[in-house]
């Protein structure tokens, strides 16, 4: 009878979800996981001896927390007070040295050790504290600021574009992806199998580059694309041609709006002049430094994860021969690309950042 299901244990209401969460989490604490399992299994019926086995603990240990919850709810699964002298080292102490930077030992950062030996404390005691207070002193993320002056208008604009595109009219995100490189590995690559993944050598032959020139048709998500070896405003002023001739001009008045980046090849005379000779073809610049307001940007992420970095080519050509094999499979396969954030989000989001300091 050592595994008789013991009766089940009621949730309160309301306490499955965060208990669900909890189980699910990897952000919380092992212990706090360990419990919210155990109390899930308890309310499934699970007998405690298997809810024990099953989870690599005690019998003790699922009755324990059991009885607290059924006591205190969820409340009862947070760790009492403990016995014992109270706390004597300043936690906020610790915070404030850490977002100090620590100049003295020539270093970017502080680790719990470096932090511990500078305050003579346990590097134990300066993890708990960068827990308590959210600090990771190990993480660096990246931003970067617009300084367009017409940033506002460009943002209304293209998302105006994305979420309301007018009537008759066809939207496309064109931009080029540069120096695409052609790397074949040393050695033949070792397909995956049953228990090991695909291998490849570390080392690779390089056979030169390619740019990827590319119009994605955001309602449908099929897109226009070409290969050639430079991206100048030669290249880019063939790849509006070849764009054209892929949506011609059918007498409907159907419209092509073109969203694109600031890049010096897209606002050449020539490309100007062209466009003034075909007003049915509209142009659209993202802020400088908002190109990724451009949903090309994201295909372009798609093309590289699931046909270029694991990819292994002989030369250029046999690069852009893939590059194309793999546009011919997404046309058959697209999807439209949905853009969801208004440009009043957007800018609100910008406005919370810091301000640049201009030296005025």
């Amino acid at each position: 009878m050592a595994n008789r299901a013991a009766p089940a244990l009621t949730l309160r209401e309301g306490d499955r979800g965060e208990l669900e969460r909890l189980h699910r989490s990897t952000a919380a604490r092992a212990g706090e996981v360990l419990r919210a399992r155990i109390v899930l299994a308890a309310a499934d019926g699970e007998a405690n001896e298997r809810i024990a086995q099953r989870l690599e603990t005690s019998k003790a240990t699922v009755l324990k927390w059991r009885g607290r919850y059924q006591a205190k709810g969820l409340a009862g699964l947070s760790d009492e007070a403990r016995s014992g002298r109270p706390r004597t080292v300043d936690h906020a102490r610790i915070v404030s040295v850490t977002l100090a930077p620590p100049r003295k030992y020539g270093v970017t950062h502080w680790s719990t050790r470096l932090l511990a030996r500078h305050l003579g404390i346990g590097n134990r005691t300066v993890a708990t504290a960068w827990r308590e207070y959210g600090v990771q002193p190990w993480r660096a993320e990246t931003f970067k600021f617009s300084t367009d002056r017409e940033l506002v208008a460009k943002v209304t604009d293209v998302v105006g574009l994305h979420l309301a595109p007018p009537e008759n009219a066809i939207v496309l995100c064109v931009d080029e992806k540069s120096q695409i490189q052609a790397l074949d590995r040393t050695a033949p690559m070792l397909p995956m199998q049953p228990g090991l993944p695909e291998r490849r050598t570390h080392d690779y032959k390089r056979h030169g580059t390619s740019t990827l020139f590319a119009a994605l048709e955001i309602a449908t998500g099929k897109v226009t694309g070409a290969c050639k070896p430079r991206h100048r405003h030669q290249e880019f002023l063939a790849f509006l041609k070849q764009v054209a001739r892929a949506y011609p001009d059918t007498g409907d008045g159907t419209e092509l709006h073109l969203v694109m980046d600031n890049y010096a090849a897209h606002k050449k005379a020539e490309v100007r002049d062209w466009l003034a000779a075909n007003p049915r073809i509209q142009v659209h610049f993202t802020p400088t430094s908002g190109s990724w307001l451009n949903l090309v940007e994201v295909w372009f992420g798609i093309i590289e994860r699931q046909a270029i970095h694991r990819g292994s080519f002989g030369s250029v050509k046999d690069l852009n021969a893939k590059i194309r094999a793999f546009i011919n499979g997404w046309n058959d396969r697209c999807h439209p690309f949905v853009w969801t954030k208004t440009a009043d989000e957007i800018l609100k989001n910008a406005n919370r950042q810091p301000t640049l300091n201009t030296g005025h």
